[in-house]
């Protein structure tokens, strides 16, 4: 028998990456068949605060399983501190409005941890609001993995599968930067998966040194090449202590003037190790003798066609997001949990990063590998 008609928003915000249209299609289906109707927002938040939707039937939903990216466009912007005519305001007002005048009884939130946020500010204001969990890092608090993560490391460790032959070929060092700003999940998941002889991550400093003496030892057991996997998060240990200071002073600025400075300060110490990657090539040529060269994946890491395990979660996590509608659950993240899915209150999510730990199996089964991992 079906439910009491209801009236659903959709919206994806943050970076895209695959799965998303798979989440999409797997709660629109489980509402449709709850005798539902579902309005997508287009570009995010931002499409949420102009109010700018499209419905979306069986038809609408038809075929997009296998598309990566997402259907609906997304935007970064923040419901409390949007750009608006050149002035930055809180829309959380005009968003509950257009949601009233919508007749919406819910709204659905996919994305990453800036979304999680924007999800608790609405919650916070009176919306209705379910989280799903989107990321390639694979860092979002209180939730087994995100779909994204799966495509994304796959296309990681196929890179570095590649890269092993030019490496191996011209007796070159080949590092391989990869996404994670801060959580080095996908970098470390890669660069077992893909074989790396070195891997770096945000959450472990690194030694130039170690890293080269690791280098020497391979080329003292015969091994003329290195594969080194490299996480964009992944700092030495002098640019760590840099960067986390600068960190600390926008945490503990006292004036909104003195918060403005230490924000450009860090903007000042990021912007001074944007080309990391490159600087350690050149140190690593430097310390080993042996060519050092620079693949950065970028943007591929998430795009394209979401693989097998990320359709399957997708799809997990959005028919279980419509279920929680229909119980009336709200203010809470859907999160994967073995195979079943669970309800995670958002302020146990947002805000909250979840990095690898050092005693984490995948970085014990590093070490027992011999792989480097800079520390």
């Amino acid at each position: 028998m079906a439910e009491a008609t209801k009236r659903i928003g959709i919206l994806t915000a943050g970076g895209d990456s695959p799965g998303l249209n798979a989440a999409i299609r797997g709660f629109g289906k489980a509402a449709i068949s709850n005798g539902w109707e579902l309005v997508g927002f287009r570009d995010g938040i931002r499409g949420l605060v102009e109010n700018r939707f499209v419905q979306l039937d069986s038809s609408a939903l038809s075929g997009i399983l296998t598309v990566g990216g997402t259907i609906l466009g997304t935007s970064r912007d923040k419901v409390h501190k949007m750009v608006v005519d050149g002035e930055v305001r809180d829309m959380r007002p005009q968003v509950l409005e257009n949601l009233a005048v919508d007749g919406l009884d819910a709204l659905v939130m996919l994305g990453g941890g800036g979304t999680a946020k924007n999800a608790l500010r609405l919650v916070e204001a009176g919306a209705n609001v379910i989280h799903l969990p989107k990321t390639i890092d694979n860092d979002i608090a209180r939730t087994d993995t995100t779909f994204g993560f799966a495509t994304a490391m796959e296309i990681a460790t196929e890179a570095i599968d590649r890269l092993h032959s030019t490496a191996h070929s011209h007796h070159r060092i080949i590092l391989t930067e990869i996404m994670g700003h801060r959580a080095g999940w996908l970098a470390l998941g890669a660069g077992i998966a893909g074989g790396a002889d070195i891997v770096l991550l945000p959450e472990i400093p690194y030694s130039v040194e170690s890293v080269a003496e690791t280098i020497k030892a391979r080329l003292k057991h015969g091994s003329t090449f290195s594969v080194v996997a490299v996480a964009e998060g992944a700092r030495d240990l002098h640019d760590t202590a840099d960067l986390e200071a600068a960190r600390l002073l926008v945490k503990s600025a006292s004036t909104p003037e003195a918060a403005r400075a230490a924000k450009a300060h860090l903007a000042n110490v990021e912007d001074s190790q944007r080309e990391h990657t490159f600087k350690l090539a050149r140190e690593l040529e430097a310390a080993t003798g042996l060519e050092s060269r620079v693949s950065i994946l970028g943007y591929v890491q998430r795009g394209g066609t979401p693989c097998a395990a990320d359709r399957l979660l997708g799809s997990r996590i959005g028919t279980a997001a419509a279920h929680a509608v229909s119980k009336g659950n709200f203010g809470v993240m859907v999160a994967a949990r073995g195979e079943d899915t669970e309800l995670v209150p958002l302020p146990e999510v947002a805000g909250h990063l979840k990095l690898v730990p050092p005693d984490h199996e995948w970085i014990l089964t590093a070490r027992k590998l011999r792989t480097g991992l800079g520390d």
